[in-house]
């Protein structure tokens, strides 16, 4: 009984942690997995002794492969007023280093992030970029794979504002092409040599990007080797992708409100000449709204030298609404012009009778005092006088009478003389316009929208 009561507990206590180290092995086995054997991890170590991170693989010899990939995460923001765009990328770049090569296994080791510090890495920057930074939430956003022949993977997480020039001049009707190049900055061709993935044969992610003013039509890659005199040859890669902006908004915010402007100027055609305060308003309205219309719309683009598509449709609703209030002004003169020459007119005609009826009582006047004179010798000596110097055949008091006559006559012609160009009816005018405006627009729409799209 006494031995019993002693080997029992020492059982009990063997089986116990014998119970807790095989559960310990089962969760280091869940951890590491069924079919991977901890010996075969090359020693890093021995793989770092000698190892020179400052100096590229195959020193002296054939410029570095380096094979690149990228996956698009986003384009966050496309700016027209700086021209840029904010995209957000996973760039990752292959490479063989043989100094990293082990034969443990034919297994690839994927290394912490923080082992990045101890390799060599390509310089490869953002040629296009104003700004750049990595992601680092809630690690840093690195992956680095190493093959057993020495061939690394290293990938990152960046996002980056990038300059787009852009030709402005069919805005809003415009497409855009945008880069993003990809170059070594200290290492020249010698040294390294850029070249797209195999697998890269279309973006990941690209297709189903959407974007609130643009829709990516194409994108193609390019690789090309810049020649700078100063420094030599250096590796480029290029991915290039076309933009065509959505015409939608701007359709319903500038285009639709600038036409019903136009349209609303048309009114004025159907309102009486007599109303000038709802005339003159409703025109000088129109122009106003226009004019704030241009600002509002001018502010969210460059000030850029180039005349735009949208700027050109501006001015043009602004001629007509401005013609539409012109129209008025010239319809209202004319009104005016026919309604105050009827009277001028009868007053002229009074005038002229008035001063004809003068002009004979002076003449009968001057010819009886004549008659009257001529009974007196004196008068008789000075008249035979006057009448010597006067050609022969012509009776006396005659000049003066024929000069009243061509005076009234001239006079009369002058009344007569009917004005150049006959003024047209105000009303006319106005059924005139109600055509020729709206016929106007139409046919400069065609050209314009042609123009634009084609």
């Amino acid at each position: 009984m006494e031995f019993l009561t002693l080997i029992v507990p020492s059982l009990l206590v063997l089986s116990i942690q014998q119970y807790k180290f095989i559960r310990a092995m089962n969760d280091i086995g869940e951890y590491i997995g069924t079919d991977i054997e901890i010996y075969w991890l090359p020693n890093l170590d021995d793989l770092m002794k000698g190892y020179a991170r400052n100096f590229r693989p195959g020193i002296g010899g054939p410029p570095v492969n380096v094979a690149m990939a990228i996956e698009v995460a986003s384009i966050d923001h496309i700016s027209e007023v700086n021209m840029e765009y904010t995209m957000t990328v996973y760039l990752r770049q292959s490479w063989r280093d043989d100094r990293l090569s082990y034969n443990h296994t034919n297994k690839t080791l994927g290394l912490d992030s923080r082992f990045v510090e101890k390799l060599w890495l390509p310089d490869t920057f953002i040629v296009n970029a104003k700004s750049a930074w990595f992601h680092d939430v809630t690690v840093e956003n690195k992956l680095i794979r190493l093959q057993p022949d020495g061939v690394i993977l290293y990938s990152i997480r960046i996002t980056s504002t990038v300059a787009c020039d852009m030709d402005l001049t069919k805005y809003p009707m415009d497409e855009q092409e945008c880069m993003l190049d990809l170059e070594s900055y200290g290492y020249s061709s010698e040294d390294i040599v850029y070249h797209w993935s195999e697998n890269q044969d279309q973006i990941h992610g690209l297709d189903k990007l959407e974007l609130s003013q643009f829709t990516i039509t194409d994108y193609r890659f390019d690789t090309e080797v810049m020649n700078f005199k100063s420094a030599g040859r250096f590796p480029r890669l290029s991915l290039r992708f076309q933009l065509r902006r959505n015409r939608g908004i701007y359709i319903m915010q500038s285009y639709m409100p600038s036409i019903l402007l136009v349209a609303m100027s048309w009114v004025s055609f159907w309102i009486s000449q007599s109303a000038v305060p709802a005339r003159v308003s409703l025109g000088i309205t129109t122009v106003l709204t226009m004019t704030t219309l241009m600002v509002s719309a001018r502010s969210s683009l460059p000030r850029a030298s180039a005349i735009k598509a949208l700027d050109v449709y501006f001015w043009i609703c602004y001629v007509f609404v401005f013609a539409a209030l012109v129209e008025y002004a010239f319809a209202h003169y004319n009104a005016d012009y026919k309604y105050m020459r009827k009277p001028r007119t009868k007053i002229k005609a009074n005038k002229t009778g008035a001063e004809s009826i003068v002009k004979h009582g002076k003449q009968a006047m001057v010819l009886f005092s004549l008659s009257v004179a001529s009974m007196n010798q004196d008068l008789m000596i000075s008249n035979r006088q006057h009448r010597a110097q006067k050609p022969p055949g012509v009776p006396y008091g005659t000049d003066e009478v024929e000069n009243g006559k061509t005076k009234s006559k001239k006079h009369d012609s002058k009344t007569e003389k009917k004005p150049i160009f006959k003024p047209i009816g105000a009303d006319t005018i106005d059924i005139y316009s109600r055509a020729v405006f709206p016929a106007a627009f139409a046919a400069v729409n065609v050209i314009y929208w042609v123009a634009y799209t084609m």
